[in-house]
């Protein structure tokens, strides 16, 4: 049995989201080849993700230096404590859905946000002499991505979402990264549709294996 965290960061309802709509039919058929897993739901705009401020620099300065956490302001204790608690629900999965639409050839900035989140020195990564280290790797963990988009990005060097987010899980340890993208739906509008039940064939088969 293995623990999944489906990501998502979309404002929309699933019906008008093309990649929420893609996501569903993927996580419909994953339950079907594997109906003991767990699946564990992190909405980035609904749930309380903590973005690095004044706060948490301040306090991660006083930890460093040797400052007790016990020691820092309410302000600080809570919202590292919130960073850790996200971090710690991140290395407790076997496997990761993200599921995200791109916004001017990015992420919404939530997803930055709870990426600040996970990377966490001693937690998901490490320093070593020879510069850092995914303390995740060689555990068997898999991410997909899940991704739409209204232009053709895919591949290009203008595409700052899906070779970020494989970068980041690579950073972490996590090398079995497979994406899924629904591409120019807003290019050809005609021609949305297909696009959309291209990537849903695209799901299904990664439901079978992932």
């Amino acid at each position: 049995m293995a623990k999944v965290l489906y990501i998502t960061s979309n404002l929309k309802p699933v019906e008008q989201s093309r990649s929420l709509m893609v996501a569903k039919e993927f996580l419909h058929a994953y339950l079907r080849h594997n109906p003991d897993d767990e699946i564990y739901f992190l909405d980035l705009y609904r749930d309380n993700i903590q973005r690095i401020d004044a706060d948490v620099l301040s306090g991660w300065g006083k930890l460093r230096s040797g400052t007790s956490f016990a020691a820092l302001s309410d302000d600080e204790q809570r919202k590292i404590g919130r960073i850790w608690k996200l971090a710690d629900q991140f290395v407790g999965m076997d496997k990761y859905v993200f599921v995200t639409p791109m916004w001017n050839l990015g992420f919404p900035a939530e997803l930055k946000m709870y990426i600040d989140t996970i990377c966490v020195v001693g937690k998901t990564f490490t320093y070593t002499p020879a510069g850092a280290e995914g303390l995740l790797k060689n555990q068997g963990r898999k991410c997909l991505h899940i991704h739409s988009t209204g232009g053709f990005h895919y591949g290009k060097e203008e595409d700052h979402s899906v070779p970020y987010l494989k970068s980041i899980m690579g950073f972490m340890g996590i090398d079995e990264f497979e994406a899924i993208v629904i591409e120019g739906v807003d290019a050809i509008p005609q021609r949305a549709a297909e696009f959309k039940n291209q990537a849903i064939r695209k799901a299904l088969e990664a439901a079978a294996r992932f």
